[in-house]
């Protein structure tokens, strides 16, 4: 109905904007492959903004009123940033919330052992992949380790053209009969998808020389200890810089589109809107992946938390009432990608109501599996609010649901903001190879997505 090819409608002048927009965007996907670079990323860019840390305006005692920049940090996983808008808080806020976890595989606790003279890393895998397109790929670490006396480790090793990489081996085909004749679920098992680490003994030890190898090179590089990995958060991901896809370079091929691409487009979007009638935010939150769990997940308190100091700061009131109004009076774009229609693999999808790449940002009135379970299901109302912002700014949108009715289906954290009683509903770009090691985009719909928020945060 309101489906239109993107590119089709660009002036000269606006793919070049779309081109220079997702150089940006690329080089924030290559840096923040972790929650914890992604934190560290959207720090830099906003306090290059002048926006200031919430925890120093609060112990220094300072005032916010309207206009201020502000963000708010959740243990190196979360972030807040907040315009300030002329109307009171109590009346709501502009919300854009995205996640910036991605699956991938994480080091267990006692993650180093060896086998046939090979240093192995052992690891548990984070959220839903498909544990068969992670062997024989250039993997990368990223993650602090923290030692004892509270010394904080960063690592990250495989992104320098000179840096090692690893890697998860797999049987070749000659050898792969009973291999397989095993399901795709079967093919690779999650206990076997350790990445090789090493494989020169250490002279004259007589027992597992090769691991002992490796942890004399950590020790002398970083100094990192065996008992050390007890408190360290490491993940590996795949290892390489975002790249265009496509003779035309019409697509971006990276990994973790979700939802950083939703992240970073929030984010810029929000640095970029000023002078702001409500109160805009971005928030960014951890562990969607596996169900917004945990102190640094949608369902914790931080968000909440965050508004109380603010209005404290504000107006010095610290009634809970008034926290929840803002919250209940707030109006959000669940910030999170949808799955785009694939060429190979046309029978998944109900092509009327289906995203398509390059079509612009989409809308997801209900996320869910099969019956709608798990879904916030926004209401009509508030998307016709958001179909008149759209058109208004001549925006490219699309509608969408996430595959045919009983194929299966997902969440975002739309339905758990909505627990607030607020207005949300599911927005942003269609992704090809969702929750591969690497996904695709089209860069017209990471414009568009850009382009939405922004008159989201000013018109609606």
């Amino acid at each position: 109905m309101y489906r239109k090819n993107a590119w089709k409608e660009y002036t000269d002048e606006q793919i070049k904007a779309v081109m220079d927009f997702n150089e940006g965007y690329k080089d924030f996907l290559s840096k923040g492959k972790t929650e914890r670079l992604c934190v560290e990323l959207t720090k830099e860019l906003a306090e290059a903004k002048g926006f200031r840390n919430l925890d120093e305006i609060l112990k220094n005692g300072g005032e916010i009123k309207a206009g201020d920049k502000i963000y708010a940090e959740n243990m190196g996983k979360n972030m807040a940033l907040f315009v300030i808008g002329e109307k009171p808080l109590a009346e709501g806020m502009r919300i854009l919330g995205a996640h910036i976890d991605s699956p991938r595989l994480d080091l267990k606790q006692n993650p180093l052992y060896e086998s046939e003279e090979f240093a192995m890393l052992d690891t548990h895998y984070y959220g839903g992949i498909k544990k068969y397109q992670w062997v024989t790929l250039p993997l990368a670490l990223h993650g602090v380790v923290v030692k004892k006396d509270g010394t904080k480790i960063t690592l990250a090793i495989g992104e320098k053209e000179d840096d090692p990489v690893f890697g998860i081996t797999d049987l070749l085909p000659h050898l792969a009969a009973d291999q397989m004749q095993k399901t795709g679920a079967k093919i690779v098992e999650g206990e076997n998808l350790d990445v090789t680490f090493g494989s020169i003994p250490l002279k004259d030890e007589k027992k597992d020389a090769v691991k002992a190898n490796v942890l004399k090179i950590l020790e002398d590089i970083y100094g990192i200890e065996a008992e050390d990995f007890v408190s360290a958060e490491i993940e590996v991901v795949p290892a390489g810089k975002a790249r265009d896809l496509g003779l035309d370079r019409s697509m971006v091929m990276g990994y973790g589109h979700d939802d950083r691409v939703c992240a970073y487009t929030s984010l810029v979007a929000v640095l970029d809107v000023e002078n702001c009638e409500y109160t805009n935010c971005c928030f960014l939150v951890d562990k969607e992946e596996i169900g917004s769990v945990g102190a640094t997940g949608a369902q914790s308190l931080w968000m909440e938390n965050t508004i109380a100091e603010l209005m404290a700061a504000m107006d010095g009131s610290e009634s809970l009432i008034k926290v929840r109004r803002a919250m209940a009076n707030s109006k959000m774009l669940s910030s999170d990608v949808s799955a785009a229609v694939d060429p190979l693999y046309l029978s998944v999808s109900e092509k009327k109501n289906a995203a398509f790449l390059g079509y612009g940002v989409v809308f997801n009135k209900y996320t869910g599996a099969r019956g709608k379970s798990g879904s916030n299901d926004a209401n009509p109302e508030y998307m016709a609010e958001i179909r008149r912002a759209m058109d208004e700014e001549k925006i490219c949108y699309q509608t969408s649901e996430l595959g045919k009715v009983d194929q299966g289906g997902g969440g975002t954290i739309a339905y758990i903001m909505g627990n607030y009683c607020m207005n949300v509903i599911d927005a942003g770009v269609p992704v090809m190879n969702m929750h591969a090691p690497w996904e695709v985009v089209s860069k017209a719909d990471v414009y568009e997505a850009y382009r939405a928020y922004k008159a989201f945060l000013a018109e609606v």
